[in-house]
């Protein structure tokens, strides 16, 4: 799977993207059939406490599945949108069973 990173703001480190390729690659193993991912992510009010927001898209074949989570480290609102897209992964898989 080919997953491309887009910092907004900053400069994202080699161990952050490395953290984050690690996480979303685990997807695969829920569903194989994924064709890339764009992971975003962007500081917000630099006056709160959960100012990183990591945004994820995942295509699949048929589907653009998306999740965006906000938290105090890039690593947690990371983790958090790819539980989310395993979830949606999840439902998704199970749509297609029910059709075949």
């Amino acid at each position: 799977m080919n997953i491309q990173f887009h910092p907004s703001g900053f400069v994202a480190s080699e161990q952050l993207k490395e953290f984050i390729e690690k996480k979303v690659s685990k997807l695969e193993t829920f569903y194989d059939k994924i064709i890339d991912a764009d992971v975003y992510m962007k500081l917000e009010n630099h006056q709160q406490i959960k100012d990183k927001t990591a945004e994820i898209k995942l295509n699949v074949p048929g589907i653009t599945l998306f999740s965006a989570e906000t938290a105090k480290t890039f690593e947690e609102a990371a983790d958090e949108a790819v539980e989310s897209l395993r979830r949606q992964l999840k439902k998704y898989k199970e749509k297609i069973k029910e059709t075949y």
